[in-house]
């Protein structure tokens, strides 16, 4: 039986969602290389701590 999921998993379960449809959308139009480079520039963005946390999200 599994228990219920927490505010958090629920909330990082709906990022891992919209990473997938955003990532099948560049796929789709600018191919795999594209679409892998701009994931691992994020994540690299993130690593040197230039991910703006006090910036509004749309």
């Amino acid at each position: 039986m599994q228990a219920e999921m927490t505010t958090e998993e629920k909330s990082k379960d709906a990022f891992f969602e919209r990473i997938a449809k955003l990532s099948e959308e560049m796929v789709a139009i600018h191919g795999k290389e594209f679409s892998m480079g701009a994931l691992v520039l994020g994540a690299r963005w993130i690593a040197e701590g230039r991910a703006d946390t006090d910036r509004k999200v749309n």
